[in-house]
């Protein structure tokens, strides 16, 4: 017979589920990563990982979106896939990157066939109205590939996606 977790233990479970949620999707906005705290050995206690972002940054929006996309791809649920294209990418684009993928056999936004194990966006700066960032994605053996991506600082949309 199914025996149900008691409320303290379905508690715990949802809060450090949410909080690593939280902290994951946060880690997008400033490409810091959010890491998990590991036991005490002895020195001194690390603190807690502590990200942040705003909404009104377009270098954010780059960052939200790579996590977010990649989350939708790994979990194999294309409907959020191409909800986020829709939202975080310039109708000009999206269509670029449909002329590419269909040209190339892979995905435009990661420019791979498959999905990393891992990734990070790193500013390089703005300037003339843009705002440009590295995706560093890391696959299974541990290479990693680049992808330069610039955002429009008015509008917060992804413009360009490169190699």
């Amino acid at each position: 017979m199914f025996k149900r977790p008691t409320k303290r233990t379905t508690i715990a479970l949802a809060t450090a589920a949410t909080a690593a949620a939280a902290a994951l999707s946060l880690a997008f906005a400033t490409g810091a990563s959010a890491t998990t705290p590991t036991p005490n050995t002895g020195s001194a206690a690390a603190a807690p990982p502590s990200v942040s972002g705003s909404p009104e940054g377009a270098f954010t929006r780059i960052a939200d979106f790579y996590g977010s996309y990649i989350d939708a791809v790994y979990d194999g649920d294309g409907k959020t896939a191409d909800q986020l294209r829709a939202f975080y990418l310039a109708k000009p684009l999206q269509l670029e990157l449909k002329q590419w993928e269909a040209a190339n056999h892979a995905n435009g936004v990661l420019r791979a066939q498959n999905v990393p194990l891992q990734w990070k966006v790193s500013s390089t700066g703005s300037g003339t109205g843009k705002t440009n960032a590295t995706v560093t994605l890391t696959w299974g053996a541990g290479d990693t590939t680049e992808i330069h991506v610039q955002a429009d600082l008015k509008t917060r949309k992804i413009t360009s996606i490169k190699d």
